[in-house]
């Protein structure tokens, strides 16, 4: 007995709910539903602290990029049923959730490998940006090690362009 597999995608203004995407994902014929949430963490940056994100989306190559990262998952772990992401766009302060992602799959293994690859491939291909906001009321972007055209860093912190 097959069922239809289903693949969630949702950039929002609003508060993430866990709960959301979990009942999104659930199947009778999965025994395991894998969940990754990103949160907002406290940081310092040269003496100044982190007191949240602010998120920006090109939403429709978003939805493409999801469309395409979904075809990979499943390319790689043929038993995942359903997969579904939900990112917060705008203000995000220390401390909330600024992605919620699951993943049901018959057995553990494969979910949990799978939700590995989802977040990291959706902060490499999928345009989302951030900006860290600080207590000075300074911002700045910041680049996603996962992208593909990010520079690796040294032990100092300094890039490396080749």
């Amino acid at each position: 007995m097959s069922e239809e597999r289903r693949d969630v995608f949702k950039l929002s203004h609003d508060w993430l709910s866990v709960q959301e995407v979990v009942d999104a994902v659930s199947s009778t014929s999965c025994g395991a539903i894998s969940v990754f949430i990103g949160t907002t963490r406290e940081d310092e940056v040269d003496g100044r602290k982190v007191i949240g994100l602010e998120y920006e989306a090109y939403e429709l190559m978003a939805q493409s990029e999801f469309a395409k990262l979904c075809a990979d998952i499943r390319e790689r772990w043929p038993t995942v049923t359903h997969i579904c992401v939900h990112h917060r766009l705008g203000w995000v302060k220390v401390g909330e959730a600024s992605v919620a992602m699951a993943i049901s799959s018959p057995h553990r293994h494969d979910g949990q490998q799978a939700i590995q690859h989802c977040i990291e491939r959706l902060k490499a291909n999928v345009p989302i940006w951030k900006k860290e906001v600080y207590d000075t009321q300074e911002s700045s972007w910041k680049e996603n090690s996962e992208c593909p055209w990010s520079a690796p860093s040294t032990a100092a912190g300094d890039r490396v362009y080749q």
